[in-house]
């Protein structure tokens, strides 16, 4: 039984799998919901970009004390390296047999290694997603997709159309982030939605925008 990702056919195509997350309620009473109006009484969606470093829960914790709101919906996005497959090129013809030997090899492999990642990843969201229930009442989403972070950001913004994109960074100075690239540098040269980029600041818990 296979547990490879789902592939989604867009302008190309990349892999993805939803992360289902505990079935959370919100029990909302008519006084919290008619003080919110327009915009705010309808929510909006917010993206944020998670892995399993420090920085990215700062950049959680200050998505939902600064920026969510009651009736929105987080989206948590994780990005994961693709298969070693496709390091590989096609064989020659007299290598066929040892070729399909490595195939079903590799195949078997990188659905443990999506089954391992999946796992961990989904404790995670889990996580985060109670926490944002249990401090927001929010709704939250989350999906594990396969390919270069900076672009499965980018993607997800351009199919979800979020309010803003929130993303931690690893705290490298502008002229680091330049010259060795980085995934929010990235994204504010090719995301359609407003990136925020926490900076965590020297004591704990503290962080800043960029």
């Amino acid at each position: 039984m296979s547990i490879g990702m789902e592939t989604v056919m867009e302008e190309e195509e990349y892999n993805y799998r939803e992360v289902r997350l505990p079935s959370l309620i919100a029990v909302v009473g008519e006084p919290e919901l008619g003080r919110e109006t327009g915009e705010r009484r309808r929510g909006r969606d917010i993206i944020i970009a998670i892995d399993h470093g420090p920085n990215t829960k700062h950049a959680f914790d200050w998505a939902l004390v600064h920026l969510c709101r009651l009736a929105d919906t987080i989206h948590l996005v994780h990005a994961v390296s693709g298969s070693f497959l496709t390091l590989l090129t096609p064989p020659l013809f007299f290598c066929l047999l040892l070729w399909k030997f490595i195939y079903l090899f590799f195949n078997i492999f990188s659905d443990l290694h999506n089954q391992v990642v999946y796992d961990i990843t989904q404790g995670l969201m889990e996580k985060l997603a109670i926490e944002a229930f249990q401090v927001l009442m929010v709704k939250t989403v989350a999906r594990i997709v396969e390919g270069d972070p900076g672009k499965v950001i980018c993607k997800e913004a351009e199919r979800i159309k979020p309010a803003a994109v929130v993303m931690g960074t690893r705290g490298r100075s502008l002229i680091q982030s330049v010259l060795q690239g980085s995934v929010g540098e990235y994204c504010f040269h090719h995301c359609k939605a407003a990136p925020v980029v926490i900076v965590p600041g020297k004591e704990a818990g503290d962080a800043s925008i960029l």
